[in-house]
């Protein structure tokens, strides 16, 4: 072909592509429906009458209104191949390439460098995992408009207008996944840096949500194609009922994980006491909850009964109470009783780490071989350690008070009194 000529025909391609972008729905409105158009439109209806739904075969709607309106453009209207259509193939191929091209090199680095600006993450990593997906729908568009433009056999156009739909539902589908898959994934940032319980299970959850996504994408494509899937879906339900009974247990554990994981009575690390057994919780899963016991031995514990059973959390306490009787010998006067209770409480409340306003201090019982003091305080710290060492140094100070006062702790002991018999 002269020079001249393939220049004017890049030119307008160029003013058919822009009467495309600007409008291309008031194009095909405006224009006369096509003979293949009518003949679709036949096939449509004698189809929906049909008894029995046979697969579709048209291509997407956006595919007809590109190659209508380059042929328009160009004058084509001949029925057979000539050097123009395939002029306009190559051409639609190389603006693919190139609008695919300006896509990965211009748009997602514009993009990206906006997203940088912003608070959130999210957008960082949306845009380089949707960057794949959108030139592969930009090429996917260029190759099939450009084999559209050919004029095949019926049964080439048939298998290229199947392949176009499964070429565009798996593209479609494949920036979805990429989607749903980084929104996960950033849900599960979210929930590590706020300690959530939920950090255990996001990668079950991740996989579940990724698992139905996949059943509903394929259901959507097979019905896309004129496909009933209603069998299919009673024979879903029926094989999920199976399966409900067939594993009750499994089912019942993992309804108590997602208890443990929506209430959370406890996270991975606490220590707790779940019935008669306490310890550390080391890992939390689908079917039990692992706990390291004070013995260091590992217990495994079904979610179902964990689900059932009373948790006391041992990690969570807002402040530490102390409770202690502390038994003096017989001999004590009662003065020298009122003098220690006093030295007592002076010694617990000049504590900074004590609520003063909690502390209880009384003579309370007279037991078998004690005078009982009864004492009560509470640490404002949580941390064991800690209030175990503000408990240590009252104890050393009440022993150095008693000790200065005189006075002795009672201990277990028993005094006999042998009676002599007259005569």
């Amino acid at each position: 072909m002269p020079p001249a000529l393939i220049i004017g025909l890049m030119k307008r391609f160029l003013c058919a592509l822009a009467a495309l972008v600007i409008g291309p729905v008031i194009l095909g409105a405006a224009e006369a429906p096509t003979e293949a158009a009518a003949s679709a439109s036949k096939l449509n209806t004698a189809a929906a009458a049909a008894v029995t739904v046979r697969p579709m075969d048209r291509t997407p709607d956006f595919l007809e209104h590109l190659v209508d309106s380059v042929l328009q453009a160009f004058d084509v209207r001949t029925s057979g191949n000539t050097v123009t259509h395939y002029v306009i193939c190559v051409v639609l191929l190389l603006v693919a390439l190139l609008a695919r091209r300006i896509v990965t090199a211009l748009l997602f680095p514009l993009l990206r460098r906006l997203a940088a600006k912003t608070e959130t993450t999210l957008d960082d990593k949306l845009f380089p995992a949707l960057e794949g997906p959108v030139a592969a729908f930009v090429m996917t568009v260029g190759m099939f408009a450009a084999l559209r433009v050919l004029k095949l056999s019926p049964e080439s156009d048939s298998y290229i207008g199947h392949g176009s739909q499964v070429a565009f539902s798996l593209v479609i589908f494949w920036g979805l996944w990429r989607a749903l898959a980084t929104l996960l994934d950033h849900a599960t940032e979210v929930t590590l840096k706020k300690g959530s319980g939920l950090v255990a299970f996001m990668p079950w959850i991740k996989k579940a949500l990724l698992t139905v996504f996949v059943v509903v994408g394929v259901l959507l494509t097979i019905q896309g194609f004129g496909y009933d899937v209603k069998a299919i879906l009673a024979g879903l339900g029926i094989g999920g009922l199976a399966f409900a009974l067939a594993a009750q247990d499994t089912l019942a554990n993992i309804f108590g994980a997602i208890v443990v994981a929506v209430d959370q009575p406890f996270r991975v690390g606490e220590s707790v006491r779940i019935g008669a057994n306490a310890g550390a919780v080391e890992d939390i899963g689908l079917r039990s909850t692992r706990i390291r016991l004070v013995d260091k031995s590992l217990m495994t514990i079904p979610n179902k009964t964990v689900a059932a059973e009373t948790i006391t959390n041992l990690s969570r306490f807002t402040r530490r109470r102390f409770e202690q009787v502390l038994g003096f010998t017989y001999d004590t006067t009662p003065a020298e009783m009122q003098a220690i209770l006093g030295d007592i409480r002076a010694i617990v409340v000049a504590q900074p780490e004590v609520d003063a306003k909690g502390v209880l201090a009384f003579f309370r019982d007279f037991s078998a071989s004690s005078l009982d003091i009864w004492l009560v305080y509470e640490v404002l710290d949580p941390d064991l350690p800690r209030a175990l060492a503000v408990k240590q140094r009252v104890n050393l100070a009440i022993m150095q008070a008693v000790e200065a006062r005189g006075l002795s702790f009672a201990f277990p002991t028993q005094t006999l009194h042998l009676a002599k018999e007259k005569g």
